[in-house]
């Protein structure tokens, strides 16, 4: 899968082709990532990053799918302006 993010194209990391209906990673998270989409500038470092599938595009932003997620932070640690929170998983 690739997408066009300004005027570029970015091809989706192989982790995001391969692992694609994996199981539910919820069940075990210990923290889930919270996007503050007025911060986000739809860079898709998160997106290229992400080990799981837990990423997507949309509409020049970016989704987090919570099935997927094993919540790592990968994303909210490497995004560029701090749009990612991690929180606690509610029980």
């Amino acid at each position: 899968m690739s997408v066009r993010v300004k005027g570029r194209e970015i091809t989706a990391p192989m982790a995001w082709r391969s692992t694609r209906g994996a199981s539910s990673a919820a069940s075990w998270r210990t923290q889930r990532p919270v996007l503050n989409v007025e911060k986000c500038t739809g860079c898709m470092v998160c997106w290229k990053l992400c080990p799981e599938p837990a990423i997507e595009p949309a509409a020049g932003k970016v989704v987090i799918q919570m099935d997927t997620c094993k919540g790592c932070g990968v994303c909210a640690h490497e995004c560029p302006v701090d749009a990612i929170d991690m929180v606690p998983e509610e029980v």
